[in-house]
């Protein structure tokens, strides 16, 4: 006889409305594994119900992550959503859409390889392990070049913009690479190509620039980063080359702005990343790191395994990932090709500049962000004596939009901006709407008494001695200063770290 535990009334339980049973009745468990099992129909409908809290993704105007696909492509992933990356063996064609994408985005920017050589390159998780692969192939052989002379080789560093996205500072606190940032100012919002020279020494691993800051969308100035690069090396006889973190913009220069030297036509861009989940229009979970040659991946840091039954090189921080990304990414490339990105990336500059003139007609705030770069919409409150930024982007929410509120890096920390990433799937009407939503919150914040006065009184305060060690408080009288510290508690409230968002 087979014996089991589930009563009779559970198993007719699965049976009827989950909303009769009394699997709503109970607490769901959220430190400990549930002693009993309960039917899919309830853990479906449970679980289901929790996540309706979340926020809509289409809305979430906050991240450069793609958020719909074509159905074909769906049912593509869910095909393959099965199958381990790493298992090359067993999935040779994944293997090969691989390399195939790693080609055709060589070609794009432009890598010196031939119509029939193989690029040398490799899929990621996303831009930042793509990241930590190129910052490692550069900091070996930064040390390789200093053994061979003689020299130390243990103080490594790598130049970028404050602008820089948080996977940079991951890198050099986990890989022990000095992080020496070129500050921003008021107006300027990347990385200055001059300083960021001034800034390098023989330590110096790399440049790394940005084709499309996180805060602004901006590109920096590869081209003239190179040429000032390249006199120094004469100068110095040092050899520092660039990397371009185009996470963003990778895919979208090549497509609107195709004769913007960036890429791999400068000679001393080494390595190129590129986040298939962004405009590569892929759901997340994909990156891509491309090296202008072999030459420029040190083979000691590719690993040869064999035990999933055959000889297979990688070169990864982690070993296991699905594989539908990979495939995702090759379909949209066949789909779409060079026309259809670039109707796209056409698109979605052209709503950019529907909701930029939308917002700039108010006459309420000014656009930081540019014409040419990726398609983000950056901007300012003129006034904020009465609200801030923070509290249009809480009101948004109302609304339904998820617009990030954040102040400007140092050393522009005392500017705070909203921005908007238009991607794919956000449309001319969607802008439209945006526009009519911030009016009216801006109308109702006017009618309502101001929270300011309160955080100014609370933030502002400065304890200074007297004569008799008394504390007596001293407040600001000049605007500006108390809207600078007004913007450090919000920034307190948000978190240190404002170039970490996505």
């Amino acid at each position: 006889m087979v014996l089991t535990t589930t009563s009779i009334r559970d198993s007719e339980e699965s049976l009827h409305c989950t909303f009769a049973s009394r699997y709503v009745q109970e607490s769901l468990p959220k430190f400990k594994i549930p002693e009993r099992s309960m039917p899919k129909e309830a853990a479906f409908q449970i679980v289901n119900d929790e996540l309706m809290l979340d926020g809509n993704p289409r809305l979430n105007l906050a991240s450069f992550v793609s958020t719909w696909m074509e159905p074909e492509c769906d049912k593509l992933i869910m095909s393959s959503i099965n199958k381990n990356y790493v298992d090359m063996d067993e999935y040779p064609v994944t293997t090969e859409l691989q390399n195939r994408c790693v080609n055709m985005l060589a070609h794009l920017f432009h890598a010196p390889v031939g119509d029939d050589e193989t690029a040398v390159g490799v899929g990621t998780v996303g831009s930042s392990e793509a990241i930590m692969l190129a910052g490692l192939a550069f900091k070996r052989k930064w040390q390789a070049r200093r053994k061979a002379e003689g020299k130390p080789f243990d103080k490594p560093n790598i130049v970028t913009g404050a602008n820089v996205q948080v996977c940079w500072e991951k890198f050099a606190r986990y890989f022990e690479v000095e992080l020496k940032e070129v500050k921003l100012k008021e107006g300027y919002y990347v990385m200055d190509p001059a300083k960021a020279v001034e800034m390098v020494d023989e330590n110096t691993i790399c440049v790394a620039a940005i084709l499309g800051s996180t805060l602004t969308g901006e590109f920096e100035d590869v081209k003239l980063l190179n040429e000032l690069l390249t006199k120094k090396n004469k100068e110095t006889g040092w050899d520092t080359p660039i990397h371009v973190d185009a996470a963003s913009g990778g895919f979208i220069a090549p497509f609107l702005w195709p004769d913007l030297e960036w890429d791999f036509r400068l000679p001393l861009v080494k390595s190129i990343n590129v986040s298939g989940h962004k405009y590569g229009l892929v759901y997340a979970g994909v990156g891509w790191v491309i090296w202008r040659s072999k030459d420029d991946l040190p083979d000691e840091l590719v690993f040869h395994i064999n035990y999933l039954g055959s000889d297979q090189p990688t070169f990864t921080l982690n070993f296991s990932k699905g594989s539908y990304q990979i495939i995702a990414q090759y379909y949209q490339l066949i789909r779409l090709g060079f026309e259809g990105y670039k109707d796209i990336m056409e698109n979605c500059l052209a709503n950019a500049k529907v909701l930029t003139d939308g917002i700039a007609n108010m006459g309420r705030f000014d656009i930081v962000s540019k014409d040419v770069g990726v398609p983000v919409v950056a901007f300012s409150l003129r006034d904020s004596s009465k609200y801030t930024v923070f509290e249009v982007s809480e009101h948004l929410r109302r609304f339904g939009w998820i617009v990030p509120a954040y102040t400007m890096p140092p050393d522009a920390e005392h500017i705070a901006v909203l921005r908007v990433v238009i991607r794919e799937d956000f449309s001319h009407s969607l802008a439209e709407r945006l526009v009519s939503d911030i009016e009216k919150i801006l109308t109702e914040l006017d009618t309502q008494p101001s929270r300011l006065p309160t955080i100014s009184a609370r933030v502002t305060a400065e304890e200074v001695q007297n004569d008799k060690g008394d504390g007596l408080h001293q407040f600001h009288t000049d605007i500006v200063e108390t809207q600078k510290d007004i913007i450090k508690h919000w920034r307190r409230i948000a978190g240190k770290k404002t170039s970490g968002v996505c």
